[in-house]
């Protein structure tokens, strides 16, 4: 790695300042390590489940315990764990189209969802077949000035409503991601005054990161994609929806077909790789954690605004570095695509990406396409120019793609390194 000798002694500092956060890191990765394997050997996994079916699927045990194994793991009585899932924002749309009906209200209580689920609602495109067009109503609680949320707003804005949504995460925003702590508060907001309000999670970017998981807290319906955190690196594609047993066989209904749900849709050859990515996912996460730590202590002593504290408690894997102008965003995301295994060689460039209203730079040399449990790199080229980024198989590549985006951002004269003394 031909990396500049005084960002190599700055980096030693930062490694430094990380390692009680590293140690933390760690704690919480055993505990989950252990739930996830408990979960396995409570279900019975054999490697006959990690057998493919093909056409209806009927009768694929192995479909059937990795929605058992899903279940322990998140906390629930039910999960509906697919390849066919195409994404997180997939997975999310057959949770509210499974779960809403024509005169339902959803009220988003985290502000404005992310982009890709604006069209989903019907907050953008008309005619699209979205909820807003199949008649469902929308509103939402707008985060206070200093981004939290408007917790005294909740109890009067959710009465009569059927859907309670929550992200946990922070999307293109820069306020804080949503601890399962605080979302039991915001849920607890919500019972006070709509007792059956079906309260669902985005939980993209969140899972295995804390010892609990918002059912903890009471959520209804956990959603996330497998190209993510659970699916470990592994997974080379899909979704889940994890919940109440009711909510779950509804959403079945609107993936394949009502009366059927559950019981059909073939695995072709992706269990083992489901299987295997959760399994691998508590230290996958952590090693992305880890990543995450160093990337924000780095750029905080370099004088950056970063979001969240290197030291922060963490509920997901994202961290936002404002870097203030779109050069820098650039240099920073064509860095991290220098430090990947895969397409080391491409240079990306700010592009018009379906779903999203800004033009993206997207840095994601990845085993699998668009994976963000992979060290990646992506930022709307709109204020307030912050690059978000997420992933790291292993610390140590995340790491060698952290100071690949901070050499880029040198070679170009938009990053300064501390004077030596």
């Amino acid at each position: 790695m031909n990396f500049s000798p005084r960002l190599t002694a700055f980096a030693k500092e930062v490694e430094r300042d990380c390692k009680p956060v590293f140690e933390r890191i760690d704690e919480i990765c055993e505990y989950n390590e252990a739930r996830v394997l408990s979960a396995f050997m409570e279900c019975g996994v054999s490697e006959t489940h990690f057998i493919g079916s093909t056409g209806y699927g009927y009768g694929d045990r192995g479909r059937d315990v990795l929605d058992e194994v899903y279940a322990k793991v998140m906390g629930t009585e039910d999960a509906l764990v697919r390849h066919n899932f195409v994404s997180g924002t997939h997975a999310l749309s057959v949770a509210l189209f499974g779960v809403l009906r024509t005169g339902d209200t959803m009220v988003s209580l985290t502000g404005t969802p992310y982009d890709t689920m604006e069209e989903v609602i019907g907050l953008r495109g008309e005619g699209n077949g979205s909820l807003k067009d199949f008649g469902v109503l929308y509103r939402q609680v707008d985060l206070l000035e200093n981004g939290a949320v408007d917790l005294a707003a909740i109890p009067e804005a959710v009465k009569g409503c059927k859907v309670a949504y929550i992200q946990r995460s922070r999307g293109y925003s820069l306020r804080e991601s949503l601890t399962v702590s605080e979302i039991g508060q915001i849920i607890r907001a919500v019972r006070s005054t709509n007792p059956q309000a079906v309260v669902v999670v985005d939980n993209c970017y969140g899972e295995l990161v804390e010892k609990q998981e918002p059912s903890a807290m009471g959520a209804d319906l956990m959603v996330g994609s497998l190209i993510k955190n659970p699916g470990g690196g592994i997974a080379q594609t899909g979704g889940y929806i994890a919940g109440k047993a009711k909510l779950v066989e509804l959403c079945s209904y609107r993936l394949t077909a009502v009366g059927m749900g559950k019981e059909v849709g073939c695995t072709l050859d992706q269990s083992r790789g489901m299987f295997m990515g959760l399994f691998f996912a508590p230290g996958v996460v952590a090693s992305a954690l880890k990543t995450s730590v160093f990337a924000l202590r780095m750029f905080e002593k370099l004088g950056y605004e970063v979001f969240p504290r290197y030291d922060a408690q963490r509920t997901d894997i994202i961290a936002a570095i404002k870097l203030g102008e779109p050069e820098s965003l650039v240099a920073f995301c064509q860095g991290i695509q220098k430090g990947s295994p895969v397409d080391s060689f491409v240079s990306p460039e700010p592009w018009d990406m379906p779903g999203y209203e800004s033009q993206v730079i997207m840095a994601a040399g990845a085993f699998t396409m668009g994976a963000s449990i992979e060290l990646s790199a992506d930022a709307p080229l709109r204020e307030p120019y912050a690059v978000w980024l997420q992933g790291g198989l292993t610390y140590y590549t995340g790491k060698f793609g952290i100071l690949m985006a901070a050499q880029s951002m040198l070679e170009k004269g938009l990053l300064q390194l501390p004077s030596e003394e």
